[in-house]
């Protein structure tokens, strides 16, 4: 599985700085597994041990993204349609969602005005 996931990863925008998170589960502790993604070009996020927190930000997102997204009984066609669906949120998430926490802004809105105020 992990072998397919690189492939197609290869195959994607050279630009692209992928990360996988994972729990601490011991096969992804494994060196061998590690060299893989280091290899690929890929970061491991994972917390540190007794540090639930090192990965609160994803946590949260996934949770978000669950609750947005796969309420009630919902169902995809196809893998495609999944990924499709989750690619349309993130950029929702990203340009269109606000935050109170951004000031009522969307992360990138944020983002930019935090840039521009800075140069």
């Amino acid at each position: 599985m992990l072998d397919d996931a690189l492939n197609k990863l290869s195959q994607a925008n050279k630009h692209d700085k992928p990360i996988i998170h994972s729990d601490r589960g011991w096969h992804y502790q494994m060196f061998h597994y590690q060299q893989t993604l280091k290899d690929s070009g890929i970061t491991q996020s994972m917390s540190r041990k007794g540090n639930c927190l090192d990965n609160a930000p994803i946590e949260r997102l996934e949770g978000i993204l669950k609750e947005e997204i796969f309420y009630e009984d919902t169902k995809f066609s196809s893998v495609d349609e999944l990924k499709q669906t989750i690619d349309e949120y993130m950029h929702y998430y990203n340009y269109d969602r606000i935050k109170t926490k951004l000031k009522g802004l969307s992360p990138v809105k944020y983002r930019n005005l935090v840039l521009s105020q800075t140069t």
